[in-house]
């Protein structure tokens, strides 16, 4: 199928497009869920500290088996039915989390969750392909923002719904949530059918060949991966650093994440800016931004500017959401109708390497408090922002 015969599909709608931008926020934010409840979880299902801790991890490995596996049939299968299918095993692995009697089911039902939330992954592409070129990247931007805002406000929800009514409470709303979205999607999506015919096996391979020959996939993973690990380090780091220099409980900590979940303002208007050619002028400036953001970020703590840490949690989020919505509108742009295999191999190169951040976040701060850590982010962000000046295109 060529590029141009995505012109043949329906056009997309504000309807639509809300719908795609709602159900990926609502998909993805399934994967934050556990994190703040594993002091409920572990002592009800009577999971030790050591497998507790594993959950999260179980969880975001299955989201990477769907990236690699799922994702990329995209390009092969009708992508409605596809979604659809996605979607309703994200309800039965969220009704099989809620009603898990014990241990060994409550893991694999996580795992499956995962799997199941990489839908998200399948849900953009298919927009972006809806999208005529002049206004893919506000498409993007505004999809985009649905996650982010999906993916923040998923810790404080559950730890509000579960300190009410406990933490099954939390993925029972979720798979009601989710079906109702089901029901929605089912009756809002086009058809969409690649016109490939190759196997499963070569979509798989061809996903390969892909990263090792298309330059601009190549550095845009790169960009997000390292700005993916900052961004962890931030999420990991500091709510360790707001209890401990700040004296913030629980809500306290939910609140400022919530604040800092205004950074997904910024994913629309990056689609914008993009599609009026500022894609490399918004790239070089979301990677400084975060590089400056870091480095001021310790004199906030010195001097205990709360405000400005909101303020720099922000736009370290933005910074972030900027990168990856021009990012993604410069390889949707060349892969034709391998977007879904392309999008995957992105997605996976992010996930891979932001998936360092805990761990890096971790280490640093116990070593030398939110100074080295801070410092440790914007090191990583000034050397990828080295590689970004090495570019020779304006994409």
């Amino acid at each position: 199928m060529s590029e141009s015969s995505d012109a043949l599909l329906p056009s997309s709608t504000p309807a639509l497009t809300l719908a795609c931008a709602v159900a990926c926020g609502i998909i993805v934010a399934n994967l934050y869920f556990a994190q703040p409840l594993l002091d409920l979880i572990g002592p009800d299902l009577k999971i030790g500290d050591a497998v507790g801790g594993f959950i999260v991890t179980l969880t975001q490995f299955g989201y990477g088996i769907g990236l690699l596996l799922v994702v990329p049939l995209a390009d092969r299968l009708e992508n409605r039915r596809l979604i659809l299918t996605m979607l309703a095993g994200t309800v039965l692995a969220l009704a099989a989390v809620t009603l898990a009697p014990n241990e060994g089911l409550f893991l694999a039902s996580t795992l499956a969750l995962g799997i199941a939330a990489a839908g998200a992954q399948i849900i953009l592409p298919f927009a972006a392909s809806l999208a005529p070129e002049h206004e893919r990247g506000k498409m993007i931007g505004n999809i985009m923002a649905g996650l982010l805002t999906g993916i923040m406000l998923a810790r404080p929800a559950a730890s509000l719904i579960a300190s009410e009514f406990g933490w099954r409470a939390v993925f029972g709303s979720s798979a009601v949530l989710v079906l109702l979205l089901t029901l929605c999607m089912a009756r809002i999506l086009p058809e969409r059918r690649p016109h490939s015919r190759e196997s499963y096996g070569a979509i798989l391979a061809s996903m390969g060949l892909l990263m090792a020959t298309m330059r601009p996939l190549q550095r845009r993973a790169l960009y997000q991966g390292v700005v993916f690990i900052v961004f962890n380090i931030f999420w990991t780091a500091a709510p360790l650093m707001l209890a401990r220099d700040f004296g913030l409980m629980q809500k306290g900590i939910a609140l400022f994440a919530l604040a800092g979940a205004g950074g997904a303002l910024a994913a629309p208007l990056a689609g914008r800016l993009g599609d009026a050619g500022y894609v490399r002028a918004g790239t070089g400036a979301a990677l400084a931004t975060a590089c400056i953001a870091f480095l001021v970020s310790g004199y906030a703590v010195e001097a205990h500017l709360l405000l400005g840490l909101v303020l720099l949690a922000v736009l370290i989020d933005a910074s972030a959401q900027v990168n990856q919505v021009l990012s993604q509108r410069v390889i949707f742009g060349i892969a034709g109708q391998a977007r879904a295999r392309v999008n995957a191999v992105f997605m996976t190169t992010m996930f891979l390497l932001g998936g360092t951040g805990p761990a890096i976040a971790t280490l640093t701060y116990h070593a030398g408090g939110w100074s080295l850590a801070a410092m440790t982010a914007a090191g990583l962000m000034l050397f990828v922002f080295a590689v970004f000046l090495t570019e020779r295109r304006w994409t």
